[in-house]
């Protein structure tokens, strides 16, 4: 969580010495709970093996074990028992009826006092009400949240006056490859539908 602040810290004019007290939390062999266990959520679980994670998440459905058995996840059925074991908890749900303010006071309560909460699904996913109360009364470590609401926040927001969370303008996607893929991707999605062919990428599919 010291990323920001060392970053103004190693800029500035008035800098004279670095602190050696800035101490952060590994990631390696931490245990990440992922909510939404779809493509994306699966994706971050790949690339969280890398660094020897243990991997639970909890989803809709459970993924077939050759799945789960490629990345090392570990599925829970309940939300709550993820929470309660998660060094990490990543977010990576639609944002549905459900799922708004899936995290909110309980939720956040079941965590770790020392974890931390990642969000790059939907803002409203979390309440963000609660959030604020839990990062003041260190309810939990940290919070870094690519997503909020409204987008972007009020300046006057107690979010803004925090230390322990990182906040990133919604530019998880935000690559030139992506981007580029993003838009090829809505390209064959309409010569489909002129060429009266199957979507590639439809929603709702019929």
């Amino acid at each position: 969580m010291y990323l920001c602040s060392g970053c103004q810290t190693a800029v500035s004019p008035d800098t004279k010495y670095f602190p050696v007290d800035w101490l952060g939390v590994e990631v390696t062999r931490a245990t990440l709970g992922i909510i939404g266990m779809g493509s994306i959520g699966y994706r971050v679980a790949q690339r969280a093996r890398a660094f020897d994670m243990r991997i639970l998440y909890h989803n809709r459905n459970q993924r077939r074990k050759e799945e789960e058995e490629a990345v090392g996840a570990h599925y829970c059925e309940k939300m709550e028992d993820l929470l309660q074991q998660s060094d990490f908890v990543m977010l990576v749900v639609n944002l549905t009826p459900e799922t708004h303010k899936l995290i909110g006071k309980k939720e956040l309560g079941l965590m770790k006092p020392t974890a931390t909460l990642v969000n790059i699904s939907r803002g409203a996913v979390i309440d963000q009400d609660a959030l604020v109360e839990a990062l003041q009364n260190k309810v939990i470590r940290a919070a870094a949240l690519d997503v909020t609401y409204p987008e972007p926040l009020p300046r006057d927001h107690p979010l803004l006056k925090l230390n322990n969370i990182i906040i990133t303008p919604h530019i998880g996607t935000a690559t030139v490859q992506a981007t580029r893929m993003m838009a090829e991707e809505a390209i064959a999605n309409m010569l489909a539908v002129l060429n009266g062919q199957p979507i590639p990428s439809e929603v709702f599919p019929k």
